[in-house]
Protein backbone atom coordinates (compact mmCIF):
# COMPACT_ATOMS: atom_id res chain seq x y z
CA UNK A 1 0.00 0.00 0.00
CA UNK A 2 2.74 2.36 -1.33
CA UNK A 3 0.36 5.92 -0.77
CA UNK A 4 1.31 8.33 -3.92
CA UNK A 5 1.18 5.86 -6.14
CA UNK A 6 -1.79 5.63 -8.57
CA UNK A 7 -4.53 3.65 -7.52
CA UNK A 8 -3.17 2.59 -4.16
CA UNK A 9 -4.23 3.70 -0.43
CA UNK A 10 -3.38 5.19 2.65
CA UNK A 11 -3.85 2.70 6.05
CA UNK A 12 -6.66 2.55 7.82
CA UNK A 13 -5.91 4.58 11.06
CA UNK A 14 -7.11 1.37 13.34
CA UNK A 15 -4.04 -0.46 11.24
CA UNK A 16 -1.68 2.02 11.00
CA UNK A 17 -1.64 2.96 14.79
CA UNK A 18 0.23 -0.97 15.11
CA UNK A 19 2.84 0.56 12.89
CA UNK A 20 5.90 2.72 14.28
CA UNK A 21 6.95 5.68 11.82
CA UNK A 22 9.94 4.93 9.96
CA UNK A 23 12.63 6.97 7.92
CA UNK A 24 13.76 6.63 5.19
CA UNK A 25 16.56 7.95 2.79
CA UNK A 26 16.47 8.83 -1.04
CA UNK A 27 18.28 6.75 -3.33
CA UNK A 28 21.61 8.66 -4.95
CA UNK A 29 20.08 8.46 -8.55
CA UNK A 30 23.70 10.25 -9.32
CA UNK A 31 25.65 7.45 -8.17
CA UNK A 32 23.67 4.71 -9.31
CA UNK A 33 23.71 6.47 -13.07
CA UNK A 34 26.92 6.34 -12.51
CA UNK A 35 27.91 2.65 -11.39
CA UNK A 36 25.25 1.14 -14.07
CA UNK A 37 27.03 3.42 -16.97
CA UNK A 38 30.57 2.01 -16.01
CA UNK A 39 29.82 -0.82 -15.51
CA UNK A 40 28.28 -0.83 -19.25
CA UNK A 41 31.32 0.28 -20.35
CA UNK A 42 30.41 3.87 -20.95
CA UNK A 43 33.45 6.10 -20.55
CA UNK A 44 31.92 9.36 -20.00
CA UNK A 45 29.70 8.12 -17.47
CA UNK A 46 30.10 11.15 -15.06
CA UNK A 47 28.96 13.64 -17.56
CA UNK A 48 25.65 11.12 -19.01
CA UNK A 49 24.63 10.56 -15.58
CA UNK A 50 24.59 14.25 -14.95
CA UNK A 51 22.62 14.23 -17.95
CA UNK A 52 20.24 11.39 -17.13
CA UNK A 53 19.70 12.97 -13.86
CA UNK A 54 19.18 16.20 -14.75
CA UNK A 55 16.70 15.48 -17.39
CA UNK A 56 14.27 13.43 -15.06
CA UNK A 57 14.50 16.10 -12.61
CA UNK A 58 13.57 18.63 -15.17
CA UNK A 59 10.94 16.04 -17.06
CA UNK A 60 9.16 15.58 -12.89
CA UNK A 61 8.70 19.40 -12.65
CA UNK A 62 7.98 20.75 -16.04
CA UNK A 63 6.00 17.96 -17.93
CA UNK A 64 1.87 17.67 -16.91
CA UNK A 65 0.99 15.04 -13.81
CA UNK A 66 -0.22 12.14 -16.29
CA UNK A 67 -0.87 9.15 -14.55
CA UNK A 68 1.05 7.19 -16.42
CA UNK A 69 4.04 9.28 -16.55
CA UNK A 70 7.09 7.96 -13.89
CA UNK A 71 10.27 9.52 -13.72
CA UNK A 72 11.93 8.19 -10.47
CA UNK A 73 14.50 5.44 -10.34
CA UNK A 74 12.56 3.06 -12.54
CA UNK A 75 12.77 4.76 -15.37
CA UNK A 76 16.13 5.53 -14.68
CA UNK A 77 17.53 2.57 -14.47
CA UNK A 78 14.78 1.33 -17.31
CA UNK A 79 17.10 4.14 -19.60
CA UNK A 80 20.51 2.84 -18.29
CA UNK A 81 19.35 -0.66 -19.23
CA UNK A 82 18.33 0.24 -22.85
CA UNK A 83 21.38 2.60 -23.18
CA UNK A 84 23.31 -0.60 -22.51
CA UNK A 85 21.69 -2.95 -25.26
CA UNK A 86 22.12 0.13 -27.66
CA UNK A 87 25.66 0.55 -26.68
CA UNK A 88 26.28 -3.39 -27.30
CA UNK A 89 24.05 -3.48 -30.22
CA UNK A 90 26.09 -0.55 -31.95
CA UNK A 91 29.71 -0.39 -30.59
CA UNK A 92 30.76 2.13 -32.96
CA UNK A 93 28.01 4.58 -32.01
CA UNK A 94 28.79 7.84 -29.91
CA UNK A 95 27.93 7.59 -26.05
CA UNK A 96 26.16 10.65 -26.51
CA UNK A 97 24.62 8.99 -29.19
CA UNK A 98 23.55 5.74 -27.62
CA UNK A 99 22.07 8.18 -24.47
CA UNK A 100 19.88 10.37 -26.79
CA UNK A 101 18.51 7.58 -28.10
CA UNK A 102 17.80 5.78 -25.50
CA UNK A 103 16.01 8.75 -23.39
CA UNK A 104 14.03 9.38 -26.56
CA UNK A 105 13.14 5.96 -27.42
CA UNK A 106 11.85 4.98 -23.44
CA UNK A 107 9.96 8.34 -23.13
CA UNK A 108 8.53 9.49 -26.18
CA UNK A 109 6.30 6.70 -27.03
CA UNK A 110 4.57 7.67 -23.87
CA UNK A 111 3.97 11.76 -24.07
CA UNK A 112 1.21 13.25 -24.57
CA UNK A 113 0.98 15.43 -27.48
CA UNK A 114 1.48 18.84 -25.18
CA UNK A 115 4.76 17.70 -23.69
CA UNK A 116 6.37 16.06 -26.43
CA UNK A 117 7.02 19.71 -27.08
CA UNK A 118 8.10 20.88 -24.01
CA UNK A 119 10.30 17.25 -23.77
CA UNK A 120 12.18 18.48 -27.34
CA UNK A 121 13.05 21.80 -25.55
CA UNK A 122 14.15 20.16 -22.85
CA UNK A 123 16.27 17.44 -24.61
CA UNK A 124 17.77 20.58 -26.53
CA UNK A 125 18.57 22.54 -23.89
CA UNK A 126 20.27 19.76 -22.42
CA UNK A 127 21.80 17.89 -25.77
CA UNK A 128 22.60 21.16 -27.79
CA UNK A 129 24.86 20.18 -30.15
CA UNK A 130 23.79 16.34 -30.39
CA UNK A 131 21.63 14.61 -32.89
CA UNK A 132 19.61 11.74 -31.91
CA UNK A 133 21.39 9.10 -34.19
CA UNK A 134 19.25 8.27 -37.49
CA UNK A 135 17.04 5.13 -37.39
CA UNK A 136 15.82 3.57 -40.88
CA UNK A 137 11.89 2.91 -40.32
CA UNK A 138 10.92 3.32 -43.77
CA UNK A 139 10.44 -0.56 -44.03
CA UNK A 140 8.01 -0.18 -41.05
CA UNK A 141 6.56 2.56 -42.36
CA UNK A 142 5.80 1.51 -45.88
CA UNK A 143 4.43 -1.52 -43.93
CA UNK A 144 1.93 0.18 -42.01
CA UNK A 145 1.00 2.44 -44.98
CA UNK A 146 0.05 -0.86 -46.89
CA UNK A 147 -1.74 -2.50 -44.23
CA UNK A 148 -3.51 1.03 -43.48
CA UNK A 149 -4.62 1.03 -47.53
CA UNK A 150 -5.59 -3.14 -47.83
CA UNK A 151 -7.77 -2.77 -45.05
CA UNK A 152 -9.51 0.71 -46.52
CA UNK A 153 -8.40 2.47 -43.30
CA UNK A 154 -7.66 6.11 -43.87
CA UNK A 155 -3.81 7.26 -43.94
CA UNK A 156 -3.27 9.69 -41.14
CA UNK A 157 0.36 10.56 -40.42
CA UNK A 158 -0.52 11.33 -36.52
CA UNK A 159 -1.95 7.48 -36.67
CA UNK A 160 0.97 6.22 -38.66
CA UNK A 161 3.43 7.82 -35.98
CA UNK A 162 1.81 6.57 -33.02
CA UNK A 163 1.88 3.05 -34.51
CA UNK A 164 6.07 3.49 -34.93
CA UNK A 165 5.92 4.36 -31.88
CA UNK A 166 4.06 1.49 -29.95
CA UNK A 167 6.14 -0.57 -31.93
CA UNK A 168 9.35 0.81 -30.74
CA UNK A 169 7.67 0.51 -26.95
CA UNK A 170 6.99 -2.68 -28.01
CA UNK A 171 10.43 -3.62 -28.60
CA UNK A 172 12.03 -1.43 -25.43
CA UNK A 173 9.56 -2.50 -22.97
CA UNK A 174 8.02 -6.19 -21.84
CA UNK A 175 4.89 -4.74 -20.65
CA UNK A 176 3.05 -2.05 -22.67
CA UNK A 177 -0.57 -0.42 -22.08
CA UNK A 178 -2.25 2.32 -23.93
CA UNK A 179 -4.52 4.68 -22.46
CA UNK A 180 -6.57 7.61 -24.35
CA UNK A 181 -9.13 7.80 -26.45
CA UNK A 182 -9.74 5.37 -29.42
Amino acid sequence: MNPGYAGRSELPDNLANLFRPVAMMAADLLSICKISLMSEGFKQNEVLAKKVVTIYELMLKQLSKADHYEFGMRAVKSVLNASGRIKRDNPDLDETSVMIKAIRDMNLPRFIAEDVILFDNLFMDLFPECEEPPVNTDVLQLGIEDTLNANNLQLNENLVVKIMQLYESKNTRHGNMLVGLT
